[in-house]
């Protein structure tokens, strides 16, 4: 089983920019199965908002997030396997009903009644999935460059992936970085994250450009530091999540979609928007990490959001 090294519970990550670094607590969360995970909280005042991250990323794809004056108090976790958190004794314990289970204990640790919940890409289904469960654990919901189940279905749009092969497809791709994993992760861990790097990234067509590129190199680095072949793992179970039903979301919703998102659909979000009463759609110009494209714009979104919420109950 993989741990956290002794001592790396509470530790300050720095964030490479021209600003002050920026300063994050982790510190040790005990899920329902006896797994350990890392959570992190930026310690700000303000509204508490619960973070279901994507699948295997880090605190630094959320740059307007980090900061003491973001007007919003952040929980969130590391995935099972990623970045400090344990992987479970069962190595299929990892997909959104585990997920699940790690918000809820992310919110019980914190002593949080309830809360709006945030996701993105895969975090949305665990965000939506908490609201169907856990409807009073759940004060409004930000879902951000992701569906609320059937994923993997919802990628590849603007590359005019027929929409009956893009699961077939996505999968497929999956698998196959999985079996190569124990070839591409050395390769991963010594490549090297610099300004060609991020330049590369940001104009692939998967990033646009926009993101501050030192944001670029710290969220891509940490993500690197896990396996290939437990990240894919994780993808694939967490693929076999379905459609949630949309029926019972009754709080307020706001879906923000990358314009030329090829990880999630922004027509697929739209739709789902349009079933959940009063629920707000935004498409903004820019790509699946339109969070770090367009940090300003999807957090005054998140600010509207809250604003929206008619009252937050002690402890949130």
């Amino acid at each position: 089983m993989a741990t956290s090294p002794a001592g790396a519970t509470r530790r300050p990550l720095e964030l490479e920019t021209d600003e002050a670094p920026l300063a994050l607590r982790f510190y040790q969360v005990t899920s329902a199965d006896g797994t350990q995970i890392q959570a992190w909280t930026n310690d700000a005042d303000g509204p508490t908002v619960l973070l279901c991250n994507g699948l295997g990323t880090n605190p630094y794809a959320w740059p307007a997030l980090l900061r003491k004056d973001c007007g919003v108090r952040v929980l969130s976790w590391n995935h099972r396997g990623v970045g400090g958190s344990e992987r479970p004794r069962d190595p299929n314990r990892v997909g959104v009903d585990a997920f699940v289970e790690d918000a809820l204990a992310v919110l019980d640790d914190a002593g949080v009644a309830s809360c709006v919940v945030a996701g993105w890409s895969i975090g949305v289904n665990t965000s939506f999935e908490l609201a169907v469960r856990h409807p009073e654990r759940v004060e409004g919901l930000f879902a951000v460059a992701g569906v609320p189940g059937g994923t993997f279905a919802s990628m590849g749009a603007p590359l005019f992936i027929p929409r009956p092969a893009r699961r077939p497809v996505a999968r497929a791709v999956t698998a196959s970085l999985q079996k190569l994993g124990p070839v591409l992760s050395p390769l991963a861990s010594r490549l090297p994250i610099g300004p060609l790097a991020s330049y590369v990234l940001q104009h692939s067509g998967l990033m646009f450009p926009g993101a501050d590129p030192a944001v670029v190199r710290q969220a891509v680095r940490s993500y690197l530091d896990t396996p290939f072949q437990w990240g894919m793992h994780l993808a694939l179970v967490a693929d076999q999540h379905a459609r949630v039903s949309l029926r019972s979301i009754k709080v307020p919703t706001t879906f923000i979609a990358g314009k030329f998102d090829m990880l999630a659909s922004a027509h697929d979000m739209g739709t789902a928007a349009v079933r959940i009463p009063e629920a707000e759609y935004v498409v903004l110009r820019g790509s699946h990490f339109i969070q770090m494209e367009q940090p300003e714009a999807v957090h005054q979104h998140l600010l509207d959001l809250l604003d929206r919420v008619p009252q937050r109950r002690p402890g949130s």
